[in-house]
């Protein structure tokens, strides 16, 4: 069953110049997507990109200039923080009057009442106005409210960001029981480590166009790739290299097993992290390194020459080249970047840190070839190494043996 269908849905804005010229922006141009019942759809794109005019739309707060958009069935939408709340009420008065917007019937309300609390965790705040609430606080009540009233259709942009971690991850647990309960979910995200674990099928727009759509990971190498601020290699010219009077930095990239420069990679394969750099003084001991960090500017890797002769040793001016092999089946899917530093010690000196240099999708492919087999469910680890497991199975011994201490 279709719960959204867009035909050619077009928005444009008026503007006036300085010089009082009057023009249009054109946010939405000629979108055609549908979203069917039991799926989570993500939607891609920078800024300006359309995203959150398309939710505005589809919630009825604007108008479209053409096209139309059909929904069916009842829509729960959290598109900006304090939207929808009235600040003088208290936390339970507004809870029942957003319910009441919805269409809900005062029983309904009260049926779903004591569960929408306890997953806002603000028991002891529901008496107090939510003029006085963090936006944090105000979002939790909000998100609560929009998905334990059973929408068909729940819309939500960005607002997840304002919660704490613990918070965002209750709030991707109910996004995905709603997916698999039936109802649809349209989820606007930077996140895309989070539309990675949570969307069925996501869209990629730009500049108000739809790019593509389709299963989740091509859609987000499309978004990477497209994106000129994070390909998968950077240089710098000497004047502009990071570094200082003893070492500076000339390039970094990421390769695949082939060879080929990547900004999207299987997290089931090999890979390459390059970096060219240039010594400038004589007999300096150097330790060169490259962290990847996650979306959550979480370090999940480091690394140094280690293994290498160079090791620990002064080492002589002149151009170096450098490259470190990343296993297989060591990092979790999404979106990673490098840093490249070199660092001296006794004392401990930095001569170039260039932060999240570059930028990758790890990509695990779901289909059982890697580490995770066929379990399909969200990994919450920074790594998930394939290790050695022993599982024996034991016919004669009966259930009621189990211990339980």
């Amino acid at each position: 069953m279709t719960l959204v269908s867009v035909t050619g849905l077009t928005k444009r804005f008026p503007l006036v110049t300085r010089g009082g010229a009057k023009e249009t922006f054109l946010a939405l141009d000629n979108l055609n997507f549908e979203l069917a019942a039991g799926e989570v759809l993500g939607i891609l794109g920078g800024n300006g990109a359309g995203k959150s005019t398309l939710l505005k739309i589809l919630s009825r707060i604007i108008p479209p200039t053409s096209g139309r958009a059909v929904l069916r069935g009842r829509v729960g939408s959290l598109l900006e923080v304090g939207v929808g709340f009235h600040p003088d009420l208290t936390g339970r008065e507004n809870v029942f009057l957003s319910a009441a917007i919805l269409g809900l019937k005062d029983r309904e309300i009260r049926a779903s009442f004591d569960e929408i609390v306890d997953f806002s965790g603000l028991e002891q705040f529901l008496e107090t106005p939510v003029r006085v609430y963090s936006s944090g606080m105000y979002m939790r009540l909000a998100f609560a409210v929009a998905a334990h009233l059973q929408p068909e259709i729940l819309l939500i942009d960005e607002v997840l960001a304002v919660g704490d971690a613990n918070f965002q991850k209750k709030c991707l647990e109910r996004l995905r029981k709603m997916g698999s309960d039936g109802q649809g979910v349209l989820f606007v995200s930077h996140n895309t480590s989070a539309v990675a674990r949570l969307c069925t099928r996501a869209i990629l727009l730009d500049h108000g166009k739809l790019v593509c759509q389709g299963a989740v990971a091509d859609v987000m190498a499309n978004y990477l790739l497209g994106d000129s601020t994070c390909p998968g290699e950077r240089f710098w010219s000497i004047p502009e290299a990071p570094g200082d009077a003893v070492a500076r930095l000339l390039s970094i990239r990421v390769r695949d097993q082939f060879g080929q420069t990547r900004s999207s990679l299987d997290v089931g394969e090999p890979f390459d992290i390059d970096m060219e750099f240039e010594v400038l003084v004589e007999d300096v001991t150097l330790f060169p390194s490259v962290t990847i960090n996650n979306e959550w500017g979480t370090a999940v890797l480091w690394s140094t020459d280690s293994g290498t002769g160079d090791h620990g040793q002064p080492r002589q001016a002149g151009y170096y080249r450098a490259s470190v092999r990343i296993p297989p089946d060591l990092l979790a899917e999404g979106t990673m970047t490098v840093t490249a530093a070199m660092t001296s010690l006794a004392p401990r000196q930095e001569h170039f840190c260039a932060a999240d240099a570059v930028r990758f999708l790890a990509i695990d492919r779901v289909d059982g070839s890697t580490a995770r087999g066929v379990y399909t469910d969200y990994i919450n680890a920074v790594v998930r190494p394939r290790l050695d497991w022993c599982v024996e199975y034991d016919p004669a011994a009966p259930v009621s043996s189990r211990r339980t201490s």
